[in-house]
């Protein structure tokens, strides 16, 4: 990474200008308290222009989808402030912003807090969600547009009590008719057809899925949504986003062709995530130019549409990291806001030819796979095929060009997600090694008996089962760093052991060290052989036992016996030699 930074003066005027907007996805905050915003407004004229009376919008999550529909909302909204945007590219369609800017009611939901461990408790949640966005419109209750029963229909809505001892509830009845009740009583009051948004429409199919209620889940999103955007005539238009495009036959039932935007459309696929433009932009707002490069290697390789697109949330993350310490190294922001349940599922489910599949990617290879982008979530489990084109609609992977019948060359878009694949992969290989105790026990007693054979035959095993670092590109001691982070992972299962990585012994550092309770000591060398001449890396590792005096610090320690090992790695072989 370069090191080298612009005026620290230069800096500190950008860093004063615009704050940056770290976990704000609020349009209307963001542009009233003086954040940092790029431009994404002109996806309104192209939303109007390319009509649908249901659009839906999938991309992964921190791409700017709740932002979007944030900003949507200030646009449309009667009573919304049209000074939100000055000096932003929407203002110059003068006669699209006379015609449409603040002249709709628009109902606005984010269902990504519909999560319960049981269903009651999830449909709790949806009650609250669409609770709160009703209680926005108060002034229903005092409307000369509405009769007695709307205004019973909307206090069902609110949850409240009034006139005494009488009590509202939203049943569920009122629950799956409530977006298109609140549509009508809203058109009621306007006289204006209502716009409606549901941001992560499908986050409570996810976690009802996980959870064990996904059938009952279905049923209740299916009838909530089918009333709002099917039989609903106070309707003007509908978005909704989310990450997964759900199958039509699961929720979608009955609506007539709805306009699904998913990654691979070339339509809006410069609004949701940073282009490279916006990139430079920022970047120069704050004087960070001089670190493009390493950002492109880290957040880049995204390939939405037609268009090359850099995750925000990382970008954003990174450049204020940036403004506070110039040497900050870049980390997994995105990868680290989700359990990345996916990949473990993928490795869960993998077979041989899956495991060698993942060694492609995290080579920096890619792989041909048929990608459907409509399943529902109980597909998903159906075949590891399924999984890899959710793998790709949820951004762990990217179109690298498409192939005839469906197909797709996918790739790991960038360094952070090589990255969190290789963590996965070695968290997934120590839980699955040390499920089978007696397998590693076997292993382990073959290295203070001396049994290089049984080492080296068992070391073998593991290195075909597990997933392997092969690109060409690392330098050698990242691939001996892998070998070593595999190995430890083996040897540490044993309590009564001590064992000890890179620990100072003698003159230098060994790479292992062990202790046993029977005093004897093991010194373990690793060396990974570019040529595949693995005798002569072993040699070299027990050359440099030797010269370095690994085991005289053991000795020190009281160890009586001391075994030294040299081991020698080229992809999924391995050599083991005893001095």
């Amino acid at each position: 990474m370069e090191s080298s930074m612009p005026l620290t003066s230069e800096r500190n005027v950008g860093k004063m200008r615009k704050k940056l907007p770290i976990g704000i996805d609020g349009f209307e905050k963001i542009r009233m308290n003086d954040f940092y915003y790029a431009d994404k407004t002109m996806f309104i004229k192209e939303l109007l222009q390319n009509w649908g009376e249901v659009n839906l919008f999938t991309r992964p999550r921190r791409f700017g989808k709740t932002l979007n529909m944030s900003m949507l909302k200030s646009f449309f909204e009667v009573g919304s402030d049209p000074a939100l945007f000055d000096n932003l590219k929407i203002v110059q369609e003068k006669e699209l912003c006379e015609k449409y800017m603040g002249k709709f009611p628009v109902i606005f939901i984010s269902l990504k807090s519909v999560d319960g461990l049981k269903y009651d408790s999830a449909a709790a949640a949806l009650r609250t969600v669409i609770g709160n966005e009703a209680g926005r419109f108060r002034f229903l209750r005092e409307s000369s547009k509405l009769d007695e029963d709307d205004k019973n229909s909307y206090n069902q809505l609110v949850n409240v009590e009034i006139k005494g001892n009488t009590k509202y509830d939203m049943t569920d009845a009122v629950l799956t008719d409530s977006l298109q009740t609140l549509s009508l009583l809203l058109y009621k009051h306007y006289g204006r057809k209502v716009i409606l948004l549901i941001d992560e429409y499908d986050v409570p199919l996810d976690k009802a899925f996980q959870a064990g209620y996904y059938d009952e889940m279905v049923n209740l999103i299916r009838n909530l949504l089918g009333n709002a955007l099917k039989t609903n005539d106070s309707l003007y238009f509908a978005v909704l986003t989310g990450c997964l495009r759900i199958s039509k036959e699961s929720i979608f039932t009955g609506l007539n062709n709805p306009k699904v935007h998913t990654i691979s459309d070339p339509r809006y696929d410069e609004y949701f995530g940073f282009t490279n433009a916006d990139v430079d932009e920022i970047l120069k707002f704050y004087g960070l130019s001089s670190y493009k490069d390493v950002i492109r290697d880290w957040y880049d390789g995204y390939r939405f549409g037609n268009t090359d697109v850099y995750c925000p949330w990382d970008v954003i993350n990174y450049c204020d990291e940036l403004l506070a310490d110039p040497c900050a190294e870049p980390e997994n922001y995105w990868a680290n806001t989700s359990g990345n349940d996916l990949i473990r599922r993928l490795l869960k489910k993998s077979n041989q030819s899956t495991r060698n599949e993942v060694e492609q990617l995290i080579s920096g290879r890619t792989i041909i796979k048929t990608i459907r982008q409509e399943l529902t979530y109980k597909e998903v489990e159906d075949s590891v095929d399924n999984i890899w084109s959710v793998l790709y609609s949820t951004g762990y992977l990217t179109c690298r060009r498409r192939v005839p019948g469906k197909q797709m060359e996918l790739a790991l878009p960038n360094r952070e997600v090589k990255e969190l694949f290789i963590d996965m992969v070695k968290n997934w290989f120590e839980e699955t090694t040390q499920a089978d105790s007696g397998r590693i026990n076997r292993f382990c007693a073959a290295f203070p008996a001396g049994d290089t054979d049984a080492i080296q035959e068992m070391l073998s095993a593991y290195l075909w089962d597990s997933i392997s670092v092969r690109d060409t590109a690392v330098r050698r001691n990242m691939k001996e760093n892998f070998y070593h982070g595999m190995l430890l992972g083996l040897l540490r299962s044993q309590d009564s052991w001590l064992v000890k990585s890179n620990a100072e012994t003698g003159e230098g550092y060994s790479d292992i060290s062990i202790q046993t309770p029977d005093r004897s000591g093991i010194v373990i060398e690793l060396k990974y052989a570019d040529d595949g001449n693995l005798e002569a890396a072993c040699s070299e590792a027990l050359r440099q036992i030797e010269e370095k005096k690994y085991a005289e610090g053991l000795k020190r320690q009281g160890m009586k016996k001391i075994i030294k090992y040299g081991i020698a790695f080229c992809e999924k072989e391995c050599m083991v030699v005893m001095a």
